[in-house]
């Protein structure tokens, strides 16, 4: 009963903090990944929304970094979109897991609308994936984009907040936390009342700690629409 209790609750706080997090943020281009680890492979998903009001998004350049070039990029097919890619030759060899030695990598990759009625309408947004590895081992993997409107606008999303600081740029890069792969003793599930008493008391605070979040959003967003 407690588990199943715990587990109402996590589902709740992660719901609660959605819905706090949520705001103009939610409007940047951005990347993401469920299997992105370093050294390893896996889907990176660029999210892109359009947020004009009155032109589409026809087109998406995506920037890898080149001081941690990873040596294979794989598009992966989208509907009424193509998208090429682009090969850099690196300032370093690189060697592959299979022992082959590498001097080129995908430098960028650009996906366009095939027609208008294809294109990220105002109010909508649109994904596009791709498999990469391996990846670098670093914490977190940072791209810049491109996105480009139908009247012909351009948004550059490539600024990094200022050392030290904690205010977001207006454009801020798509970027990446490259979580390490989980160990056995990590991935094993507890069991016992310990167990389930360790997960209900996280959930709790998680619970406590997104209804906190969701006010100060309700707070923020009140303050802007007064400005």
């Amino acid at each position: 009963m407690r588990r199943k209790l715990a587990l109402f609750l996590a589902a709740a706080a992660a719901t609660v903090a959605a819905v706090a997090l949520a705001g103009p943020a939610s409007a940047h281009v951005t990347v993401y990944s469920t299997d992105a680890a370093p050294g390893g492979y896996g889907v990176l998903t660029f999210r892109v929304p359009t947020e004009s009001d009155t032109a589409s998004t026809t087109r998406l350049l995506v920037r890898f970094p080149a001081d941690t070039p990873i040596a294979s990029v794989l598009g992966q097919p989208h509907p009424g979109w193509t998208f090429t890619t682009t090969t850099a030759k690196l300032p370093k060899p690189i060697t592959t897991d299979d022992g082959d030695t590498l001097t080129t990598a995908v430098s960028q990759i650009v996906w366009t609308a095939d027609s208008a009625a294809t294109a990220i309408k105002p109010g909508e947004f649109d994904e596009f994936a791709v498999s990469a590895g391996p990846l670098p081992n670093v914490k977190t993997l940072a791209f810049s984009a491109i996105q480009t409107y139908s009247d012909g606008s351009v948004v550059k999303w490539d600024e990094t907040a200022a050392p030290g600081s904690d205010v977001e740029p207006q454009h801020p890069k798509p970027a990446i936390t490259l979580s390490a792969p989980a160990t056995p003793s990590q991935a094993k599930s507890t069991s016992g009342d310990g167990g389930d008493t360790d997960a209900l008391v996280l959930a709790v605070i998680a619970l406590v700690l997104g209804a906190g979040a969701l006010g100060l959003s309700v707070v923020n967003r009140a303050t802007a629409a007064n400005r």
